[in-house]
């Protein structure tokens, strides 16, 4: 909920997740949220990132590494 300026008054305000689109609740001890930094055409740092928020379900996973591969590729960072 917001007042009148603007402003968040929630005390919590619950992510999803970016694979599965699962909200994460406070109690997902497993969940990790990652920033994936943007490169320029040299591969420097551009000072920009894209984050991602995985819930522990997708964590228990084996196949994370190809799940992160594919969420890069689906928001055009490369």
């Amino acid at each position: 909920m917001q007042n009148d300026e603007g402003q968040n008054m929630d005390l919590y305000i619950p992510r999803k997740c970016s694979a599965t689109n699962r909200l994460i609740t406070s109690k997902d001890h497993a969940s990790v949220q990652l920033n994936i930094g943007h490169l320029d055409g040299n591969g420097h740092y551009t000072g920009q990132f894209t984050t991602f928020a995985l819930c522990g379900f997708v964590r228990a996973q084996v196949f994370l590494f190809s799940l992160l591969l594919e969420l890069k590729a689906s928001s055009f960072v490369l």
